[in-house]
């Protein structure tokens, strides 16, 4: 995708070969700059600080990961050590595990000597994968805002996302947003609503900064908008992104997703969830009761970092002292409220039977090993 006008992705091996570049997200929107991994330590950092974010992206940069951290000890030890920590650095997002599995069964039956090159080569092969993938969600999501601009033929189509699905969450395009730059790139009037997502304020610092950069018409809305712009029918469409769906279709993502789930089914708006194969978790059913449902700390909620008029960033401190403070970082959105899934193979229902006539590979792997 477009930083002033420069097409750009959100990970990349640095020219040198000698280590991995990203965007410093946490900046985000007021100042721009990249971070340089070199080792294993510097790739748990990024996800854990969220340096990197988004369930794609967050696979992307543990691959990477794996690839920094043989390049110093190709031991099976070593290569253990790297599985563990960065599984450890996000607990809710699939992505991060499947990619990691991925790693390694790229290396794990390799002689020393290769593991280093088979690493960086798999590495590579999902983070191309998730561009393809997200570019073909995209083709699929058009269709639908293109029918929505058939029947208002000519009036703007309102999408209302939640929290950050774009192409800084993945590698490129993004998952919701997919859809959304190939209707803009396409000339359709295609306008969203970007919920700013408190406590990270997600929405507002980064969905908006990267349709905004790409020339996408957008208004930043607080969290509690989205139903109200509902029942007075501002909305078309709700597409949100996920970082894990499970055989049943139940969804989990950002906090809040759950309530804008609610307004959508309530007030007759399609509620679509854009999503990439490898956040299918076929081992998990229930989703309110088997996804773990990560806390983040406390000053996420308790503080409020912006841009003073003079340029300065500045934190502060929006609680009172004392005050507890319970910082939920994801809900889970349950299938019956889902009006569709976006996938890569097609918009299909969020139910056990389509995700496993859709992918039989994985939901017949997960089987087998069940049993």
């Amino acid at each position: 995708m477009k930083i002033a006008g420069k097409e750009m992705r959100t990970i990349w091996v640095e020219s040198d070969g000698a280590g991995i570049g990203t965007i410093d997200q946490t900046l985000l929107p007021h100042r721009f700059a990249t971070a340089r991994l070199t080792t294993l330590d510097d790739a748990v950092r990024a996800i854990k600080t969220m340096q990197v974010r988004g369930a794609p992206l967050i696979g992307a940069t543990a691959a990477y990961g794996v690839w920094l951290a043989l390049r110093s000890d190709a031991s099976d030890e070593n290569l253990e050590r790297a599985y563990g920590a960065l599984l450890a650095a996000r607990p809710t997002a699939i992505n991060l595990q499947w990619a990691l599995d991925q790693m390694l069964a790229a290396v794990r039956n390799r002689p020393r000597a290769e593991r280093v090159a088979a690493a960086l080569r798999r590495a590579g092969e999902i983070a191309e994968e998730d561009v393809r993938i997200n570019q073909a969600i995209g083709r699929h999501g058009l269709k639908l805002i293109e029918e929505i601009a058939a029947r208002k033929k000519g009036e703007r189509v309102n999408v209302l996302t939640h929290c950050n699905a774009g192409w800084l969450a993945t590698v490129d395009w993004g998952t919701a947003t997919a859809p959304i730059y190939m209707a803009h790139d396409k000339g359709l009037p295609v306008h969203v609503f970007a919920d700013e997502t408190r406590p990270r304020n997600q929405g507002a610092s980064l969905t908006a900064w990267e349709l905004g950069h790409h020339g996408v018409p957008h208004t930043v809305i607080p969290d509690n908008t989205g139903g109200h712009l509902m029942q007075h029918g501002l909305v078309d469409l709700v597409i949100v992104g996920t970082d894990r769906v499970t055989a049943q279709g139940d969804v989990c993502n950002k906090i809040g997703t759950y309530l804008k789930a609610l307004a959508a089914h309530d007030n007759k708006v399609p509620f679509y969830v854009a999503l990439p194969s490898p956040t299918i978790d076929f081992s998990v059913s229930d989703g309110l009761t088997e996804i773990p449902i990560e806390q983040r700390s406390p000053d996420e909620v308790a503080t409020m970092t912006g841009k003073t008029k003079d340029g300065r960033i500045e934190t502060v401190q929006i609680i009172p002292d004392g005050s507890a403070v319970a910082n939920y970082g994801f809900d889970v959105t349950p299938a019956r409220l889902v009006t569709g899934l976006i996938t890569e193979r097609g918009v299909i229902g969020a139910n056990r039977a389509a995700l496993a006539e859709t992918y039989p590979e994985r939901a017949e792997n997960r089987d087998k090993i069940a049993s």
